[in-house]
């Protein structure tokens, strides 16, 4: 009876053994009217109480995830010669961006039991249920939603880059391209060893509209009104600034 207490307390002592100090260079994006993107780098250290572990190798895993949102994915065929949608499922919850970095491939630093566990990986990041019973192959929606995202540089998949030093010393870079959503992202360092996590740090980065974006973005938000108005008038000032001048140059 005294020796299950006492293996927890081993077990909780052997996983408190090496901790994650980390930080960021910036902890909040403003998005201007001129913004073009940002890199963000993550930096930091393994905390020992004792020297390195002589098992496997350690592993770091990098995570940012930004704001979850529903997302509508329609899947088009041909009907007499048209191209039409004519499925569509409703994945609930997809992050707007998401990056994992990792020091070696991912299937060699994780196993599927600890992905599952902590959604690490992409697919894992996407929570979609309850698809419609007509569509069996519902899987295949969510495999088009991280195509395309792939493709927008909104999903990355960065193994091998980051650098771990003397298994104490580690650091990587993510660049957050110009088509952010606003809101908090989501960062999570993992130590890996033998493909399990040891330890785990979260932060969070701002990620808000600045300057002129900003005062649009609310003023379109809180007093719509307003904002279709200014911007009639702003047209109506526009076409006749062009008629003007369309009517210097011809005389």
């Amino acid at each position: 009876m005294v020796l299950i207490p006492l293996l927890l307390c081993l077990s909780a002592l052997s996983a408190a053994a090496e901790q994650v100090v980390a930080g960021l260079s910036q902890n909040r994006v403003s998005i201007t009217t001129n913004f073009d993107g940002s890199e963000i780098l993550i930096f930091g250290a393994v905390k020992r109480e004792s020297p390195v572990p002589d098992a496997a190798e350690l592993d770091v895993i990098v995570t940012i995830e930004g704001p979850k949102r529903q997302v509508t994915v329609r899947r088009k065929s041909r009907v007499a010669g048209i191209w039409i949608n004519t499925d569509a499922v409703e994945v609930d919850a997809a992050p707007s961006f998401y990056a994992v970095a990792t020091t070696d491939p991912l299937g060699d630093v994780l196993s599927s039991t600890e992905d599952l566990r902590h959604s690490i990986s992409i697919p894992r990041a996407i929570r979609s249920v309850g698809a419609p019973a007509t569509i069996a192959d519902s899987e295949t929606f969510t495999e088009a939603l991280i195509r395309i995202r792939e493709k927008d540089d909104l999903y990355q998949l960065l193994e091998g880059a980051i650098t771990l030093r003397e298994q104490t010393l580690f650091n990587t870079s993510v660049a957050l391209p110009a088509n952010l959503t606003e809101g908090n992202y989501r960062v999570r360092i993992f130590l890996t060893r033998d493909r399990g996590v040891i330890d785990a740090y979260e932060t969070v980065i701002g990620v808000r509209k600045a300057g002129l974006e900003r005062w649009l973005f609310s003023l379109a938000h809180e007093q719509p009104l307003i904002y279709g108005l200014l911007s009639l008038v702003i047209a109506v000032g526009a076409g006749w600034a062009a008629s003007a001048v369309f009517r210097i140059l011809r005389s």
